[in-house]
This record gives structure tokens, C-alpha cells and sequence, in this order.
């Protein structure tokens, strides 16, 4: 008989939890003959969130404060595809389609390339990262997120002397994105971020591929995103499909939605108020109340202050 250990087994093949926790009772009402024709079944149309990640090292990245439930982390999300209101992700998500998936890593690079998600997952150990996340909104929480440094990504293409920027662009199909078009969500897609080629590579910079133990839930940016943890939340780009490293600073959906209130930085700066808000302090959930006082950098100073030496951050917010 042979097993398969867990590091040999395609994405594609992994059977994702809920479906195997209901197999039973979803087999006992359906035919085997009517399913095995099924979409359902097929591995290149299913989502496979919330599959175990094993073997998750513990990264000296981490914080200590207390971690946000999965459940508020997973029911309160930004992720205008889905939605405007922070509700509306994890109800539209649940059938998006995460598999299979490529992210094209191109521009100023010697080997440009496309990764698969067996490709990623396999390309570095996988950490498990207890990162503060700050959104400009003013709330905040503390995710056990699970990846590993984006310069392990970077590395493998090359980057030429030409590159000195990064930009990123998100999965976008009105298919299975009806609302997710200028009119509903007021902004332009895809969705587009972008970071200068030394804050890409800083290993704080996560390629993330799942939270809590398990592979990321269609809301959180199924099936790998960046979390940037001293940068405010939007900055984090969900379900990347294109990364290219390009010469000039490339540009970024809200700043191009409202720049005076979305600058191309946008480091977590209690002392640079957005235009309708204070950011001095923050409401860390589930607190109802703004009653935290916001960090430099969200706390992450010591790590990544050295490389805005020299910056009128009033100016580069």
C-alpha cells in the first residue's frame, strides 16, 4: 500500500475540510454515478480552503498579543469583489473557484515564470506568522497568518538592476465577481498595489498561503495574497494572479481612487490623519471603541524604519 506524505500531495488532489467532513451524509443522498460527472467533484473547480497546513515552523516575526478569532477574522473583511460591506465577503466568496491557479512573475526579471499552487507551497518552509493588521479605517487585529518571506518568490525570476519597484495584480471575472465593476464598488479593476523593490524584499513582506493552520479562506484572499503587517490593510493584496517588477512606481488602486487620501506608502502613521479620520488611535477588535493608541509602523519600527531613512513621511504617506 502506498501513502503519500503530505509535502508529495498536488494542491489540486487535497480534499478540502468541509467537503471530507460531510462526505457521509452528501454520498448517502446522491447516486455515486450522478456525482463522479459532477463539477463538484472535479479538482479544477473547487475551492479548497480550510485544508490543514502541516508542518508550520513558528517564525521569531511574531507577536505576542492575543490572536482575533477565525471566526470574526473570516466574517468582517475588506474585499470589494465581494462587496462593499463587511459582511458581504464571506457570504458572495463561498464559491469562488481557487483552483487551479498560476501567478505570472514577469518585467524587469532573467527568469520570468509561472508558478502553480504546488509550486508555492513548495518553494519555501511555510511559517506561521503572528502579524498585527491595521486597516485605514481604524480597526485592527492579530492574525496567525501562514507563508513565508516574498523575496523566496523574487529570488527564484531574478530582478534585473532595471527593477526598482513591484506591482502586484489581483484575480478579477465578472463571472464569478458580479460586483465587481466601478459603478457597485467605486473603484477600478483589477486591482492593483505595488511596493519598491526593497520593502518586497524585506523579509516582514509575507507571500501568504493560509491562516489559522489552514489554507485561506475564499474571503481572506484564497488562494495566496501579501500581508505587509507596517503598512495599513489595503496594501495587502488578496488572490494574486501577476507580479511584475517594473522601473518606475507603478500605480495602485486607491491611490488612483482618491490620492490625496491613498498615498503609494501608506505606512501605519498615527501622526498623518487621514483627511476624514484621526489616526491616533485604533479599535482593536472585537472593542467597539477606538481606545488603542496606534503605533509607528504598527509596531514594526525596529524591523522596517531604516528603510525610510531620510523620507518626509507627511509627504510619502
Amino acid at each position: 500500500m502506498l501513502i503519500k506524505k503530505s509535502a508529495d500531495i498536488p494542491y489540486s488532489e487535497i480534499t478540502p475540510q468541509a467537503v471530507y467532513l460531510n462526505r457521509r451524509k452528501f454520498l448517502a443522498g446522491i447516486p455515486a454515478a450522478f456525482l463522479a460527472g459532477r463539477e463538484l467533484l472535479s479538482p479544477s473547480r473547487r475551492s479548497l480552503a480550510g485544508t490543514k497546513l502541516p508542518g508550520l515552523a513558528k517564525s521569531p516575526f511574531s507577536t505576542t498579543e492575543k490572536e482575533n478569532t477565525y471566526d470574526l477574522v473570516t466574517h468582517y473583511n475588506n474585499f470589494y469583489e465581494f462587496g462593499t460591506s463587511k459582511d458581504q465577503p464571506a457570504r458572495n466568496a463561498t464559491h469562488f473557484k481557487t483552483d487551479p491557479w498560476t501567478v505570472s512573475v514577469e518585467g524587469a526579471v532573467a527568469k520570468p515564470r509561472k508558478f502553480s499552487m504546488d509550486e508555492i507551497l513548495k518553494l519555501a518552509p511555510l511559517e506561521e506568522r503572528i502579524y498585527r493588521h491595521r486597516c485605514v479605517e481604524g480597526w485592527s487585529i492579530v492574525v496567525p497568518w501562514a507563508g513565508y518571506s516574498l523575496s523566496a518568490l523574487l529570488n527564484q525570476v531574478q530582478p534585473t538592476s532595471k527593477a526598482k519597484f513591484v506591482a502586484f495584480e489581483s484575480y478579477w471575472d465578472l463571472k464569478q465577481m458580479p460586483l465587481a465593476t466601478e459603478d457597485k464598488a467605486f473603484i477600478r479593476f483589477p486591482y492593483v498595489e505595488g511596493l519598491r523593490l526593497d520593502e518586497a524584499m524585506h523579509p516582514l513582506a509575507l507571500l501568504c498561503v493560509g491562516m489559522y493552520g489552514e489554507t485561506l479562506p475564499p474571503q481572506d484572499g484564497a488562494p495566496v495574497r501579501l500581508v505587509l503587517p507596517w503598512k495599513y490593510g489595503f496594501k495587502s493584496i488578496k488572490s494574486l494572479v501577476k507580479i511584475k517588477l517594473v522601473g518606475s512606481q507603478p500605480p495602485t488602486t486607491w491611490n488612483m481612487a482618491t490620492p490625496n487620501e491613498y498615498g503609494f506608502y501608506s505606512n501605519v502613521n498615527p501622526q498623518v490623519d487621514h483627511p476624514r479620520w484621526s489616526q491616533a488611535k485604533e479599535q482593536r477588535l472585537p472593542s467597539p471603541f477606538k481606545s488603542t493608541p496606534t503605533q509607528m509602523f504598527n509596531g514594526y519600527g525596529d524591523q522596517v524604519a531604516h528603510l525610510y531613512d531620510g523620507m518626509d513621511l507627511k509627504k510619502y504617506y
